[in-house]
């Protein structure tokens, strides 16, 4: 199982991936798509939308169960990933395929930069799940 390095986790499962500045990229990581399934729809009705961090941002549901998707940090979400978003490319299984990558699920401006520090690192989120 990957844990890339360059990415932050939460308890929840989710990664975020810092781009230019204060925009990140956030999705679930791969021991969840493992544990949840093949995934059928992902739902993201927050674009928009600014939230608290721990909120929940949308819903995941694979073909035994529905989860919710948590926001790492506070912030604004810009963006749902189109290639999985069920109006346009409609391909949740992405997120299995390649969740650290293509599979992300949405885009978002961080408002509290310090709240990344609450965030495991690759070996103790990977510490977490084995």
């Amino acid at each position: 199982m990957e844990f890339p390095s360059h990415l932050k986790y939460t308890k929840d499962h989710e990664w975020i991936r810092i781009e230019d500045g204060n925009i990140a990229y956030v999705g679930i990581t791969a021991f969840a798509q493992e544990e949840l399934g093949e995934l059928v729809y992902i739902e993201v009705d927050t674009v928009g939308e600014t939230i608290g961090k721990d909120d929940v941002f949308g819903t995941v549901e694979a073909v035994k169960t529905t989860s919710d998707l948590f926001l790492p940090v506070s912030g604004k979400v810009l963006e749902f990933n189109a290639e999985i978003d069920e109006s346009a490319g409609d391909n949740p299984t992405l997120v299995n395929e390649s969740p650290y990558d293509k599979g992300w699920i949405i885009k978002m401006e961080i408002t509290d930069p310090s709240e990344l520090e609450d965030l495991m690192d690759a070996d103790a989120y990977q510490e977490l799940v084995q």
